[in-house]
């Protein structure tokens, strides 16, 4: 069994933020504290340490107390360079991502995502959801082995940024969570507000 202290968690803050304006999307207020936040107090007791990626602000996410490191990739390639420059700072087997607008993701998430990594000999655990009968993938909240970062370098060497294509070339389970709401995200003003109710 994979023991909480042999992961890292990373908060991924490093977007443009596009669909809400060009605003920083972490550092929203979500019932009086920054979304960023509530990603961070959720996911700390979750596992050993926990950082941030952030490409703006910088400032504003060091002084919620997570080491923070942007992408080292210009032009915000979007997620994957989240993924590369957290498996680069990660001093851990294991590296698990979440979202920084996602503040309600289940308080469980890291250790069944561990359990069925360590079970099925994975190389990488993908949250998942029913919808409409279809089991949809949530990849931004994955738990994986720190000895990815190879093939993800690869990846984005040869100009890549799906998320799923990559994920598609590692041995993968998905992880099945009933509650799809957990995992709503806030990408509009109008979806934030929604998430207050």
């Amino acid at each position: 069994m994979i023991d909480k202290s042999e992961i890292t968690g990373l908060i991924l803050a490093g977007g443009r933020g596009s669909r809400m304006g060009g605003v920083d999307k972490g550092l929203q207020a979500h019932l009086g504290m920054p979304l960023a936040m509530h990603a961070l107090l959720r996911l700390s007791p979750q596992v050993g340490e926990v950082m941030i990626n952030a490409n703006r602000n910088l400032a504003a996410y060091e002084s919620m107390g997570a080491p923070v490191w942007p992408d080292a990739v210009p032009d915000y390639p979007g997620p994957l360079a989240g993924f590369l420059v957290g498996l680069e700072r990660c001093a851990t087997p294991y590296l698990v991502t979440v979202p920084c607008d996602s503040p309600h993701f289940p308080e469980d998430l890291v250790v069944r995502l561990a359990e069925r990594l360590d079970g099925e000999n994975a190389e990488i655990a993908i949250a998942a959801t029913r919808e409409d009968g279809e089991l949809r993938l949530q990849p931004v909240f994955s738990l994986m082995k720190a000895t990815v970062m190879e093939s993800l370098v690869g990846f984005t060497n040869r100009g890549q940024r799906k998320i799923d294509a990559w994920t598609a070339t590692l041995r993968q389970v998905a992880v099945e969570f009933d509650d799809a709401r957990a995992f709503v995200n806030a990408n509009t003003l109008a979806e934030l507000r929604g998430l207050q109710r």
